[in-house]
């Protein structure tokens, strides 16, 4: 700790200088290598609107590559993301590989989002058009910021409803 900071506080801040004031904002150190968009991941989003201050529990994060992690579901299981010879998985001989596959199963059944399809649509059109297009895609139309992969709910202007929600991490109950 630094002067009364986590190391994961510090990240973040730092995080925020670079990306200006914490909004419902796209950048290139939010998308993991895998294709998870960490700015629209229930634990991102748990930390950018300090729900646990709010008696809301749920798991905190500022993102894989803030955190040097690279990717939370694959690094561990991948010699070319451990030694940093690839950006992105869609840039692998073997993408994608089976491992990827299942997360994308898992992801596109119960998340409504797919990580193989956003490394193609980043391959195709690039990572500027890829974030405008998440963007767009995740805004919450009440207030602006984003909504949450893992439920679909607006940290920011529904916290009613995801702290009455029994399963956090579910779109339908």
């Amino acid at each position: 700790m630094l002067r009364g900071k986590t190391e994961e506080e510090l990240l973040f801040a730092l995080i925020e200088s670079w990306t200006g004031e914490m909004k419902a904002e796209m950048n290139f150190e939010l998308i993991s290598p895998c294709g998870m968009n960490c700015a629209i991941c229930s634990s991102y989003l748990s930390y950018k609107n300090d729900v646990k201050n709010k008696g809301i529990r749920i798991s905190c994060c500022i993102g894989c590559r803030p955190r040097n992690k690279k990717c939370a579901f694959l690094k561990k299981h991948c010699s070319k993301l451990a030694n940093d010879e690839v950006t992105f998985c869609f840039e692998c001989s073997g993408f994608p590989c089976d491992r990827l596959k299942t997360i994308d199963s898992r992801y596109r059944s119960r998340y409504r989002m797919s990580m193989i399809e956003n490394l193609n649509f980043i391959k195709e059109n690039g990572i500027e058009e890829f974030l405008d297009s998440q963007e767009k895609s995740w805004k919450c139309k009440g207030c602006g910021e984003l909504v949450c992969c893992h439920n679909g709910i607006c940290f920011n202007c529904s916290l009613e409803k995801l702290r009455n929600k029994k399963q956090k991490y579910r779109w339908n109950e």
